[in-house]
């Protein structure tokens, strides 16, 4: 199958149904338990549709899934579409209030979810009458057995512009924003991907991120339009580098996919650098790349594509970067690249140092946030760059990184990005401590391959980079960093350690 090829219509549950008539018995997804081929997640996501149907489900309707990665959630996902309702994953580390919170946002006409979920929904306070209900779980496996028993409806005739799935990711209020993304939205992505790595029948992709992280869509889709197959990373390898690496080298993983974060693990502790065989593309995105860590895994792998892919979950990837030896003599950070997946990327509000808002519209801009006004224009990211000499973008940081320090307004992700380039360390965040004429910048890092860089040599090599008052005047070294549940760099967990406050 060719990923080049147009699927029927814009619908993303039309690439498993297409590549089950064109190829049953290949492998679609592998998890703990075996593969699965496509025709039985064919045949699966029918079985869902039914019993979804059966329960009252319709077209337009949200179905959460509060489940661990597994084929049956993912053939879950399809039958939801399949009957032109939306899905919600829900992330099976999310507590059950926090659930509790997403659905009553979406206000779902089903929760599905495993054991453990229906466990701890059986040991909480679950709120199914009155006001702020929501339906009790109920696992994948009875919904299995009771569309086993049911015909499968007919499949949902949706408009390209139809909503898919929601996202939720957190908010700046405490209470999580739900990201709402059509077919096209998610189309426009996928089927610039697949044609950007090449994506053939052929490839095993490793789906690492939890599928309430928009990093999956390239895992799962991409592997659906070409006709691959991706093993789904359980959770509890998710952080444990050297099992990370054997599964991709003992299971012939082709493409590899998460944020740098995991990479950077991996290549400390998991043996990364010395290439698995089968491996010939490696993407990166959520976060910037320390580019000497970027430099020793591109020289490390001559064979293998890599690309920096930037996107907020509204809008997926936006911009792309492919990595190559020509970066190898390269000091300052990797660029994001310039614009993709059909869209449209332009800075605005540029000051006097090239510096604007990376603002983005185009297929992949989001619907809107669940419950509040369809989203209309361009989408402002948030986020800064400026142009290179070679016209490509590069990362300058979040605006609300943005700070004032006696009196000058200075972007951390700057002060980072030249921290990532000493080469004794691998990972960096700068914080402000105290206020007002006492404000200082500190510095934690984690020492590369063991080493514990001396505030003197930081000192010294920012003031090579940057402007005097971006000098970092004090230096924590630690072991590690803390991790969301999408594993990037949990900032605000680390401001809140207590030697920094």
């Amino acid at each position: 199958m060719d990923a080049n090829a147009q699927p029927d219509g814009e619908a993303l549950h039309r690439l498993v149904a297409r590549a089950a008539e064109q190829q049953p018995d290949a492998p679609a997804v592998i998890d703990e338990t075996g593969t699965t081929s496509y025709g039985e997640l064919d045949r699966m996501a029918d079985r869902f549709a039914a019993a979804f149907t059966a329960r009252g489900v319709r077209a337009g309707d949200r179905v959460v899934l509060w489940a661990a990665k597994s084929a049956h959630v993912v053939a879950a996902m399809q039958g939801a579409l399949r009957i032109g309702a939306l899905y919600v994953p829900v992330a099976p580390s999310n507590p059950v209030a926090r659930l509790l919170r997403i659905a009553r946002s979406c206000a779902p006409a089903l929760v599905v979810t495993d054991d453990r979920g229906r466990g701890l929904a059986a040991s909480a306070p679950w709120p199914d009458e009155g006001e702020g209900a929501v339906p009790a779980p109920v696992t994948a496996a009875v919904l299995l057995a009771e569309g086993a028993l049911l015909p499968a409806p007919p499949a949902h005739r949706n408009a390209p512009d139809d909503p898919a799935y929601i996202l939720y990711t957190s908010g700046s209020t405490g209470e999580p924003k739900g990201v709402c993304i059509s077919h096209r939205n998610a189309l426009a992505f996928v089927r610039w991907a697949a044609r950007s790595t090449a994506l053939t029948p052929a490839d095993r992709l490793a789906n690492h991120a939890p599928f309430n992280f928009d990093l999956s869509v390239y895992d799962l889709y991409g592997a659906f339009l070409a006709g691959a197959s991706v093993r789904l990373v359980p959770a509890d390898l998710a952080y444990a580098p050297d099992r990370l690496v054997d599964l991709v080298r003992d299971e012939g993983i082709t493409v590899w996919y998460s944020v740098p974060s995991i990479i950077l693990l991996m290549m400390r502790e998991g043996g990364w650098l010395a290439k698995p065989p089968t491996l010939r593309v490696c993407v990166y995105a959520g976060e910037p790349f320390p580019v000497q860590q970027a430099k020793e895994l591109r020289a490390a792998w001559p064979g293998v594509r890599m690309f920096n892919w930037y996107g907020p979950t509204e809008t997926n990837v936006c911009t792309a970067y492919e990595v190559t030896d020509a970066d190898l003599d390269r000091t300052g950070p990797l660029p994001i690249g310039t614009a993709c997946s059909g869209d449209t990327v332009l800075l605005e509000g540029v000051d006097e140092e090239g510096t604007g808002e990376i603002v983005v519209s185009g297929p992949t801009v989001m619907l809107g946030y669940w419950g509040r006004s369809p989203h209309e224009g361009p989408y402002r990211t948030g986020d800064l760059g400026r142009y290179d000499a070679h016209g490509e973008i590069d990362y300058a940081g979040r605006r609300d990184h943005m700070v004032k320090v006696r009196g000058h307004r200075i972007e951390l992700g700057e002060i980072e990005a030249a921290l990532g380039s000493l080469d004794s360390i691998a990972e960096a965040v700068v914080v402000v401590r105290g206020t007002g004429l006492e404000a200082r910048l500190h510095a934690v890092v984690v020492g590369r391959d063991g080493r514990r860089p001396s505030l003197l040599d930081v000192k010294r090599h920012c003031a090579q980079r940057l402007p005097a008052y971006m000098v970092v005047n004090s230096l924590d070294v630690i072991e590690e960093f803390p991790r969301t549940a999408n594993g990037k760099t949990d900032r605000a967990a680390l401001q809140a350690l207590p030697h920094l406050v």
